[in-house]
């Protein structure tokens, strides 16, 4: 039904002789003068109000909701005046994560961002507002972090579109910036460097770095491996699980990203891999899959545990282990020197081989060939004097004599 605009100062009616005259209603001079009355896609009687001289604005609201019903495209105003924390609250409940994503995002959103915006209707916040809370976080917050808290608002606001609580998402507008760190170029380690944190370890440790640097697992998928996931015949190494803590509490999961993959196994590697096993017997563990409450418990024979038999705890394992080996071999305790260093010298000795970018994406358990070209772009510089020397190569070979029988019909022409 079509909607309509009632006056509420003014009443017209009709005079005995036919004629029509105004009168003032009771409430005339109090409040808004016009009252948009109209139904919402789902019927629900709705209205909106403006004041007096107004009344253009109110025809030019009632065009515009009607054809926004039309167009599927009707935003309910009263359903955006929800408050900011509550549908926050609201998406980390619902939305879909890793359960070791989810710890560390609810204590960013409830540190960072829902305290900014307590109390605010969500159809209110603007990119103005959104450029004034991530201002705020400036020498608060390193950039990386700003960011990653940029995308969490970004999805809170995405969802609030997708529920028809507001139109447009305020973080997507032009004049709001998502902060972006300074790329780090990667350094490798030199073979030297990695061999001095290898021998600081202890030596059922040690071939943790093997799988590092030899094959690019990630620390939890190899504090997860188990001897079946060796194909040492065929020189393979599949990564279907990792060891990771979620609230303070080991579970098994899948690899980042959700999936398995197989990567590499190096003949060397092979060999440091069985002597392994041979020496500390692999031992059963059981954790729970994924979620610490609810998941499923699940037992793997894992090939590196403590001394204890028990699985690998990341924070632990750095603090007693990969730390002290860090500074035995003259390095610093830094971000930048933890084990995922050791995935950096896996892509830079293939890079240097000639491997191509695909391969070595899907043998790092990259999302997108993009992100590890962005990665590691400025370590294949090396790249460019083996095709200068291969072209020189070809060119030498068409320049040598004798020619080939045709190839100097120009000259005897």
């Amino acid at each position: 039904m079509m909607g309509s605009i009632e006056d509420r100062w003014w009443r017209t009616v009709t005079k005995p002789d036919g004629g029509t005259e105004r009168i003032k209603k009771p409430r005339f001079g109090v409040g808004h003068r016009y009252r948009v009355r109209y139904e919402g896609p789902d019927g629900e009687p709705l209205s909106k109000s403006f004041p007096d001289r107004q009344k253009r604005a109110a025809e030019q609201f009632l065009i515009s909701v009607e054809s926004d019903k039309q167009r599927g495209e009707f935003i309910d105003p009263n359903a955006g005046k929800k408050r900011f924390d509550e549908f926050a609250e609201s998406w980390l409940r619902t939305h879909q994560f890793d359960e070791s994503s989810r710890e560390s995002t609810e204590i960013r959103v409830r540190k960072h961002i829902i305290p900014f915006f307590r109390g605010r209707a969500v159809n209110t916040i603007r990119p103005s507002d959104v450029r004034e809370w991530d201002s705020s976080l400036v020498g608060v917050l390193a950039v990386a972090t700003r960011s990653v808290c940029f995308s969490h608002l970004s999805a809170i606001f995405t969802a609030a579109v997708d529920d028809r609580l507001i139109a447009k998402n305020p973080c997507s507008a032009k004049s709001v910036t998502q902060p972006q760190p300074i790329p780090r170029k990667v350094v490798p380690w030199t073979p030297p460097t990695v061999a001095a944190i290898r021998a600081a370890l202890l030596p059922r440790y040690r071939c943790t770095v093997d799988l590092g640097g030899g094959c690019g697992a990630r620390q939890g998928e190899i504090f997860g491996v188990a001897p079946e996931d060796f194909n040492f015949d065929g020189g393979w190494l599949t990564i279907r699980r990792q060891v990771k803590r979620v609230r303070s509490r080991l579970v098994f999961g899948l690899p980042k990203n959700d999936k398995e993959r197989q990567t590499l196994l190096p003949a060397s590697v092979a060999r440091e891999i069985k002597a392994h096993i041979a020496e500390f017997e692999p031992v059963p563990v059981t954790l729970p899959w994924e979620d610490p409450m609810r998941g499923e418990p699940v037992t793997v024979n894992l090939v590196f545990t403590t001394g204890r038999r028990g699985a690998l705890n990341r924070t632990t394992f750095n603090k007693l282990s990969w730390h002290p080996a860090i500074t035995a071999a003259g390095l610093e305790r830094t971000r930048a020197n933890g084990m995922h260093a050791l995935r950096h010298l896996f892509a830079s000795t293939l890079l240097d081989a000639g491997e191509n970018i695909r391969a070595i994406s899907e043998w790092l358990g990259h999302s997108d060939p993009a992100f590890t070209l962005r990665v590691y772009t400025h370590l294949m510089q090396s790249s460019q004097g083996r095709a200068r020397t291969a072209l020189d190569h070809m060119i030498g070979l068409l320049m040598a004599p004798p020619w080939p029988q045709g190839q100097n019909d120009q000259q005897n022409a």
